[in-house]
Order: structure tokens, then sequence, then C-alpha cells
């Protein structure tokens, strides 16, 4: 798969301890991200995920586009949407990979990736909490 591949071959272990994104239906996550006025790129298998706070496969930042694999946990990705989703657009425009923002942002971001769970198709918040326990 190349770099700017879309994960047509769905990752699918019958109960993963976290859902990544390729486990979401084609297509699922793209919309939902362009929806919010962000660009996703997914990341070939294996390769470092630019603008990756975490690394590993930990969703990555870098301006107006979220970096994923097929293996990054939806959580991951979401929490990062989040975080641009509360930046306004001269952050949004510096943003190389920390998000920065102050401890009542994280807060808003976590509240924020909670709520917007529920409007994933093929996820929720109850399988939010559970990854994010896991």
């Amino acid at each position: 798969m190349s770099a700017t591949a879309a994960p047509h071959e769905a990752v699918s272990p019958a109960e993963p301890d976290v859902v990544p994104c390729g486990a979401l239906a084609a297509g699922t996550l793209d919309a939902f991200v362009a929806a919010r006025g962000m660009r996703l790129q997914w990341i070939a298998d294996g390769e470092p995920i630019p603008g990756s706070y975490w690394g590993e496969s930990e969703a990555g930042l870098q301006k107006d586009t979220l970096f994923v694999r097929r293996d990054t946990p939806v959580h991951s990705a979401l929490h990062e949407l989040c975080h641009w989703l509360c930046m306004d657009p001269s952050r949004r425009q510096r943003l190389q990979t920390d998000a920065g923002g102050e401890d009542i942002e994280e807060a808003g971001v976590c509240y924020l990736q909670a709520l917007l769970a529920e409007t994933v198709p093929g996820y929720s918040r109850a399988r939010l909490f559970a990854d994010m326990d896991a």
C-alpha cells in the first residue's frame, strides 16, 4: 500500500483490544474527518507516522492533516482531530506534532472526543472508553 492509499483491506480481528482505524468500513474515517474540515492521510503499514507525538501507531498532526495507519487506534485519531477542532486558524497553521494547549483544553478535547465517538459509523462512546482503558 502506498503512503497515500486508503486502507481497503480491513484489519479484522474478532474482538481487538483496541479498534484500529483499518477496522472501520472503507471511506468511513475519510468522510468523517473531511466533514470537519480536515485532511486525512493514510500512511503505509509499518511506516513512521508524521506528526505523531506518541510515536508507534498513534495518530499524527501537521497543520490541517491528520495522519493514520491501519493500526492507528480510532480513539487516537479522534483525539488528535478534536485537538485540531479546538484550535484557531493561526494555531492550526503552526501545528507540527505537539497540539499544545492548557489543561482545560485537554479536558475539552477528551469530552469532545467522547461526544464525537457516537457519530463515527462502526464505533461508539462505550467502545471509545473501553479502548482508552485497554
